[in-house]
């Protein structure tokens, strides 16, 4: 076989092969493969193996790409299965008044939180809110991440949220990253309507459900079921009305407190219920049920001072695979980093190194449904990898470069 470009001189190379999602032990199936290469053409897998087997049955094309590990490891690029990385604004002086203990609510409640953000990005031309997001993608794929999700849901009117999808659809063919489309016009509930909120699931429901279907900029829509923002029967009439307007689905379940978010996410058999800090057993054992992916952001809870983390190791137990995301946002998800979400998921959620990488890569490439095309680094995949400067391992170290390189379709975007 003949490949245009070529990863060799490893010291191993964890594919993350094989079905998807993983579930229970299955969850720390990394496929090591020791001193490998990894082969492809025309930015498709065609070879994963060892040095050797390459020898035998390969070679390389005129003008080929060829990348020297140097004797680091190799892992499938990142997949970010939750972000809010397109806004205008900054909230970070919020930052400095939870640091001195002022709570997310307390500062939602004075006018800042969702609500500022969604004046800014009201306020921001299109151009803007590119510039600003391709700068942040810019940062994500410099940390690995190849593949990811993005919302809408800091417009909450109908112009604002298309305005938002045309931006996210706008970086989707112009940027390193492919990027799926989530509409979140169920973040929060408007200033304008705090005293008519039915109006406003009227007009999710009646006007911005069917806006963005007509105009196919989401494949997902999602809702902030969480009390105070909306309730299980409210969450459960907005995401029913974007199934049968063709979207797919994802919740925010259970972040602040026990919501019901996550049995609606079980109830409606979801793709994806995201957070789940304080989701308890019962809810655990209806996910596994409804094969639900629990896509979990340690980031989140760190920079909120949460105090605690989602159950991981719980609901790996009870059969929910588990994936992982780095909520990039104006108000908590301050880190585009996953290797720094994969650090927070071993020490602040016991997950063991290995479940965290799958959880990076071929969990949230289910949770996204991109699994039959990245996630993994196996024969018919797109060329998408990172380079490790030493082992694996080295990946969940803080505040030290330990990315060589990042391919994304056979083609060297960031070293």
């Amino acid at each position: 076989m003949t490949a245009d470009f070529l990863i060799h001189n490893t010291s191993e190379i964890l594919t993350c092969a094989g079905t998807a999602p993983r579930c229970g032990a299955d969850q720390a199936s990394v496929g090591s493969i020791a001193r490998a290469v990894v082969a492809a053409q025309n930015g498709i897998i065609v070879f994963v193996g060892t040095e050797d087997e390459w020898a035998r049955v390969g070679a390389l094309a005129s003008g080929a790409l060829v990348v020297d590990a140097h004797g680091g490891s190799v892992v499938p690029g990142f997949v970010d299965a939750h972000t809010h990385v397109i806004f205008a604004g900054d909230r970070r002086e919020e930052l400095r008044r939870r640091l001195a203990g002022a709570t997310y609510a307390q500062i939602a409640a004075e006018g800042g939180g969702i609500v500022s953000t969604v004046k800014a990005t009201r306020e921001a031309s299109d151009e803007q809110l590119a510039s600003d997001t391709g700068r942040r993608l810019d940062e994500m794929l410099h940390c690995g991440t190849t593949t990811c999700e993005a919302k809408s849901g800091y417009g909450l009117d109908t112009a604002t949220e298309l305005k938002m999808l045309r931006v996210v659809a706008a970086m989707a063919g112009s940027h390193a990253i492919d990027i799926t489309a989530t509409f979140m016009g169920a973040h929060e509930v408007p200033v304008e309507f705090r005293r008519h909120r039915r109006a406003y699931i009227d007009l999710l429901v009646g006007e911005m459900v069917p806006a963005v279907a007509e105009q196919h900029v989401a494949e997902w829509c999602d809702v902030f079921c969480e009390t105070g923002v909306f309730t299980p029967d409210e969450s459960r009439e907005i995401l029913l009305a974007a199934r049968r307007a063709g979207m797919k689905l994802r919740i925010h379940a259970d972040e602040l407190g026990a919501s019901g978010g996550s049995r609606v996410a079980a109830d409606l058999a979801v793709r994806s219920a995201d957070h789940l800090i304080f989701i308890d057993d019962e809810g655990a054992q209806g996910l596994a049920r409804a094969g639900v992916v629990a896509t979990l952001l340690p980031i989140a809870s760190f920079y909120l001072k949460l105090g605690r983390f989602a159950p991981a190791r719980l609901l790996i137990e009870r059969g929910v695979a588990v994936a992982l995301a780095t909520d990039v946002n104006p108000g908590a998800g301050y880190s585009p980093s996953m290797p720094f979400a994969m650090a927070l998921a071993c020490f602040g959620m016991g997950l063991t190194f290995e479940e965290a990488l799958v959880g990076a890569t071929i969990n949230g490439a289910y949770s996204i449904d991109r699994h039959q095309t990245v996630g993994s680094l196996e024969v018919g995949k797109q060329m998408d990898a990172v380079v490790v400067d030493g082992p694996a391992v080295e990946l969940i170290r803080v505040g030290t470069p330990t990315i060589r390189a990042v391919i994304k379709k056979g083609h060297l975007v960031a070293d």
